[in-house]
């Protein structure tokens, strides 16, 4: 089964194998909203701001999780409300039974999965095409994050045209690939250069990196296989 879901700027693709399922990734989702946009009445300079942020000792698990993973790559929380959302849905997800779960929010993936997977990359304008990640079956949640200078609306300051982190810290995953993004200027040299930024996080597995000709993999990344990415199987608005 496959869902698309809409709450207000939350905009996912959720995949389970029962209806069940996937009204417990809707309903966290709901929940964590709820529980952040709450927090940010209080705090609201924890929405906008770019910089290491801290929080109150009774603030939300999804705010906690937001600052730790901005805090860890030196930039604001917000960075990981993608994939933070998408990891607290999946693992309501498992906790309702599942063990093939998988919620996209916006290429912040959080996938636990019995079966072989393939997740196809989306580098915009990159003569790179049609490539995927082969996902082995795991029991852990594990996290697929990708930012871009190029493609989607959220803010960056580098060039690149798809950064791609693994972690099991999906969290971490979504605040790396902001910070790799970030990272990222034009040509080889460049891509090889942006790596730098990821390389000595803790909890940090891999990564890969796409601009204009060029593509490159640090660390642990997953098997490249041919795919056919169809643009209107991305999530987006």
């Amino acid at each position: 089964m496959k869902e698309h879901f809409q709450l207000k700027e939350t905009i996912v693709t959720i995949v389970g194998d029962e209806f069940s399922h996937i009204k417990a990734a809707k309903d966290a989702i709901a929940l964590h909203r709820a529980k952040l946009e709450s927090y940010i009445l209080r705090d609201p300079y924890f929405k906008i701001t770019l910089e290491p942020h801290k929080c109150s000792d009774d603030a939300p698990e999804v705010v906690k999780r937001l600052v730790r993973a901005g805090n860890a790559m030196g930039i604001g929380p917000m960075s990981a409300v993608a994939g933070t959302i998408s990891s607290l849905a999946v693992e309501a997800m498992v906790e309702a039974g599942a063990s093939y779960a998988i919620v996209d929010n916006g290429g912040d993936i959080a996938i636990v999965n019995d079966r072989e997977v393939i997740i196809g990359i989306y580098a915009g304008n990159s003569p790179i095409t049609d490539i995927g990640l082969v996902i082995e079956p795991s029991s852990r949640i594990r996290g697929i994050c990708t930012s871009s200078g190029t493609v989607g609306p959220s803010i960056s300051f580098g060039m690149a045209d798809a950064a791609v982190i693994f972690s099991d810290d999906v969290s971490l995953a979504d605040s790396a690939a902001t910070a790799l993004s970030n990272a990222t200027d034009i040509g080889r040299g460049a891509v090889e250069k942006a790596f730098d930024i990821v390389k000595d996080v803790p909890g940090i597995d891999g990564a890969l990196l796409v601009q204009g000709e060029y593509m490159g993999m640090w660390g642990d990344v997953p098997k490249i296989s041919r795919a056919d990415v169809r643009y209107e199987c991305i999530t987006k608005g």
